[in-house]
């Protein structure tokens, strides 16, 4: 009777084995089948948008989607996101790298066990508070320090986003960092290296490819941030590089017609996938970047 029982066992077990991987291959396609119905929504209807308003005008200055003869120039939109991620970053880049090389080489592992979630906690603060931190906040203290800026201003929200994502540059450098083997640090030691040559000088690029993959993920995130800057940046669509002057970046416009200003079906209406195909491509070329570097300086050990 117990043969008969581990026979029957041995039967079940090829259509079980054969069962799993179909379940585990069709849990795994939903993130890609997500994704290639994500791009040929954007595709399909932006493809609206750009069949009635021609490239030479999307890649003008002016943009007035609102008035009876509308002009679709997206450039203001695109320098105001690039201009206040680059600030975000000129805020998080350094900031994130320092605190990373502290907690990796000069901190006792005890206290990078309190320290390092409490940086992380950063991450967990919800965007509209750092929105209205931005703006009842930094603005005043900057505008005591530059009496030129405005109430509206792409300085403010820059900031206030590069100390949103230093958890993302710290955490994800940090742990680069700590994979690095410690016989390259005492090799370093043994040369008559210092702790601080030894972190910035063989740890660091050590560990690049990981930093570099933190700053992408961090400048990815700044690019696609919307409440921050819908609050903090203004709406002016007027092109200029001006950081003290308001600015409209590409997810604070899809947030200004999605409140209801666009009627669907409209011309303004697939503006908003026009934009987000353009944010979509800018993010897909940063983690091109990203990825090429990362093969290119990658270390095994």
């Amino acid at each position: 009777m117990t043969d008969t029982k581990y026979t029957m066992k041995i039967r079940k077990t090829p259509m079980f084995e054969n069962i799993v991987p179909i379940i585990l291959f069709l849990i795994a396609s939903i993130s890609v089948l997500t994704s290639i119905g994500i791009v040929l929504t954007l595709v399909v209807d932006a493809s609206r948008f750009f069949a009635e308003v021609p490239f030479s005008e999307v890649f003008s200055t002016k943009l007035e989607p609102l008035k009876k003869d509308p002009s679709f120039g997206f450039l203001p939109l695109i320098t105001g996101t690039i201009v206040t991620s680059l600030i975000a970053m000129l805020v998080a880049a350094p900031l994130g790298i320092t605190s990373a090389i502290f907690l990796s080489e000069f901190m006792s592992s005890k206290m990078r066990r309190i320290i390092k979630p409490i940086i992380e906690v950063l991450a967990g603060i919800p965007t509209i508070v750092y929105g209205f931190f931005a703006y009842n906040t930094v603005t005043p203290l900057l505008m005591k320090l530059l009496p030129d800026l405005g109430a509206k201003n792409a300085l403010s929200p820059g900031i206030v986003m590069g100390i949103m994502i230093i958890p993302i540059v710290t955490s994800l450098s940090e742990d680069a960092m700590s994979s690095v083997p410690d016989y390259i640090r005492k090799g370093a030691y043994g040369l008559g290296s210092t702790k601080l040559e030894v972190a910035t000088k063989v740890i660091v690029p050590s560990a690049i490819s990981g930093i570099v993959a933190a700053f992408v993920l961090a400048i990815s995130r700044a690019i696609g941030e919307t409440m921050i800057v819908t609050i903090a940046s203004g709406s002016s669509k007027q092109f200029t590089l001006d950081i003290m002057q308001p600015m409209q970046t590409m997810t604070a416009y899809i947030v200004e017609f999605t409140s209801g200003d666009a009627g669907s079906g409209t011309i303004g209406y697939y503006s908003l996938y026009a934009v987000g195909l353009m944010l979509f491509i800018f993010t897909m070329l940063t983690n091109l970047l990203a990825r090429h570097i990362t093969k290119k300086y990658r270390r095994e050990y």
